[in-house]
């Protein structure tokens, strides 16, 4: 039933529904567990009559009206950019993010952004996932290139947060990190939150959350890794702060990297200066990105190639010789 104020949706909780509101909710409307849980909090849901709690659990035979406003405007202006879009259909779409633009606005950052190229072309993710990050399900870094999945709709949104907190998407890079590692394969296990001298940063806390990355040295340069890097946990700057962690930053990271080719003694500086002038930003790649079809269940796969950008620099480095990394 609609109304000026927006739509009222009843509803009656059958056997093998029961359990927390906001998944019943979430799951018979089609809406995403962050929208429910914020109309909680706006005392738009009521159980048999009495308003809800986040907390709340329900029965069968209870009762629930919900109701829905309309869907607030985007304040967020369209922009005919040009975005790589690899694949699409009815729920979903999956983009190969350019180096250098933003996933979606924030303060200094309001236009250009992927989010604007997306309204642009598919203005029906308006209010999908959020106002201000519409369609989006996770992120890569500004100078980070590579694949990403934005979602069309509430129930896509839903089913694909889910399958990333669930740790059921796989998402492998491609990065150059400086020196060698001593192992071939190592998983890094560390906490990350704010670094605590400069807030813009993140770094190994003690108080932060977990994270978990896998490496594998797929070529060794005169003195770099290539790597096969896998996220099971999705931290900002997760692989960025890893890397540097265990004391080798991504080749061009600015932030975490910086200067560390100046260290370098021996024969070996005038190679890792000459590298380090050529790539043009940190060396990540979002090569690979699987899941499962929110909606139908059918396992999705989608690679892409270096961008030229990072192939050019690879093809240099190759032309200095390389060398497969020993077996552990």
């Amino acid at each position: 039933m609609g109304s000026e104020a927006g739509e009222i949706h009843s509803l009656t909780v059958e056997e093998g529904e029961e359990g927390r509101i906001d998944r019943f909710v979430a799951s018979v409307l089609e809406l995403s567990r962050t929208r429910v849980q914020r109309l909680l909090s706006a005392g738009m849901i009521k159980v048999d009559g009495q308003l809800a709690k986040k907390s709340d659990s329900v029965a069968v035979g209870v009762r629930i009206e919900v109701l829905v406003p309309p869907a607030e405007p985007v304040d967020i202006a369209p922009e005919d950019l040009p975005i790589d879009v690899v694949f699409e259909d009815d729920v979903l779409i999956v983009v190969n993010k350019a180096a250098g633009m933003v996933v979606h606005p924030a303060p200094g950052h309001r236009r250009g952004t992927l989010v604007n190229a997306l309204l642009h072309r598919f203005p029906d993710i308006a209010g999908v996932g959020g106002r201000l990050r519409p369609g989006i399900v996770h992120r890569l870094d500004r100078d980070t290139s590579g694949l990403l999945v934005v979602a069309k709709s509430d129930a896509a949104h839903q089913g694909l947060s889910e399958a990333l907190r669930e740790r059921k998407v796989r998402r492998l890079y491609l990065a150059v990190s400086w020196g060698h590692l001593q192992e071939s394969a190592l998983t890094i296990e560390a906490p990350i939150g704010r670094d605590r001298k400069d807030r813009k940063r993140m770094a190994v806390v003690e108080e932060g959350r977990p994270g978990f990355t896998r490496v594998r040295v797929r070529e060794r340069w005169e003195r770099a890794d290539v790597l096969d890097v896998a996220l099971k946990t999705g931290r900002t700057h997760q692989i960025r702060v890893h890397l540097a962690h265990v004391g080798h930053p991504l080749v061009g990271d600015t932030v975490y990297g910086e200067g560390w080719e100046r260290g370098m003694g021996g024969p070996y500086r005038q190679w890792a200066n000459e590298l380090a002038r050529r790539v043009p930003r940190q060396f990540l790649h979002a090569t690979e990105l699987g899941f499962d079809h929110p909606l139908t269940g059918e396992r999705m796969r989608f690679t892409v190639e270096l961008p030229v950008d990072l192939a050019d620099v690879t093809a240099w480095a190759r032309g200095k010789g390389i060398s497969e990394p020993t077996a552990e």
